[in-house]
């Protein structure tokens, strides 16, 4: 039987450092102390339904549950450096939430935290609402399936990351990835994915200005595309679009097949650009 600690308030330095093997249920962690760090080092843990307003409270902590629970923005940078945990059903407002951390689900969550996920690895999330300036920076092993995020400058510089049935409003997002796959999801914001490497849209509706540049061995696989103008500059591309993009610009290389192009413009390039742009009544008639 793991040990028990019941309706209690703590706001002391390192208040229960080390805890091991305990549930910790119905727990207030605030007060006039303002102790940093309460649940730091902590092993094999159940924090159910506890509300959070200290800094730092859950660092270096291995194999721990997060269950209907509540971080206020006074919880700044509530986990860093922790393993196995799985957040499920809980309120997190504390900025540069999850620090290089390592085997993290989260579920059912509600989350309003710049700077999230930083050089984080193997990471689950899914059926959550995220709010999140940069989000996921350098972030590797990612899984997102239902996810309703917003916030500038998300997934740069990640690798391996899968996300499925989701709708990102963002901007400058993927900058600099390496190897991501979006499936059935809806992609806005301007400056889509400029220098990637091995980008895959799947099913996607992709929103805004000057989309997809610099990218190499980019990939889009039955998508569509709303108000994108001078798409593809300097890219490696294969595109199978559905309906109308506005311009195409400058395409590096690959082929581009669209029901309808507004403005192919092959201008002032500072590069050789092969790259085709094709009507798909025209490609199949031939």
């Amino acid at each position: 039987m793991k040990k028990q600690v019941i309706n209690q308030t703590f706001d002391e330095e390192r208040s229960l450092y080390n805890l091991c093997n305990t549930e910790v249920l119905n727990c207030k962690f605030e007060g006039p102390a303002d102790g940093e760090s309460v649940l730091k080092e902590c092993r094999n843990i159940h924090v159910r339904d506890c509300s959070f307003s200290l800094r730092y409270p859950l660092w270096h902590a291995n194999k721990f549950q997060l269950t209907d629970c509540r971080m206020d923005d006074k919880t700044r940078a509530p986990l860093w450096y922790s393993n196995k945990g799985v957040i499920s059903r809980s309120k997190i407002n504390g900025i540069k939430c999850l620090r290089e951390c390592k085997n993290i689900e989260i579920s059912n969550c509600q989350i309003n935290s710049p700077e999230f996920g930083w050089r984080c690895k193997d990471i689950i999330i899914k059926n959550s609402t995220i709010d999140s300036m940069y989000f996921l920076f350098e972030a590797k092993k990612v899984e997102i399936n239902n996810l309703s995020m917003s916030g500038k400058y998300s997934f740069q510089y990640m690798k391996n990351l899968h996300i499925n049935n989701s709708t990102l409003d963002t901007k400058d997002a993927f900058w600099h990835s390496k190897n991501v796959i979006v499936e059935n999801s809806t992609v806005k914001g301007e400056y889509l994915g400029w220098f990637s490497e091995n980008l895959t849209f799947i099913n996607c509706k992709i929103i805004g200005t000057q989309p997809l540049c610099y990218c190499k061995n980019l990939r889009l696989i039955n998508c569509t595309m709303e108000n994108t103008d001078l798409c593809f500059e300097y890219s490696e591309v294969q595109a199978d679009i559905n309906g109308h993009i506005v311009s195409v610009k400058n395409p590096k290389s690959g082929i581009i097949k669209a029901d309808s192009v507004g403005k192919i413009i092959t201008e002032n390039a500072v590069m050789p650009c092969h790259g085709k742009v094709l009507l798909k009544e025209e490609y199949c008639a031939a």
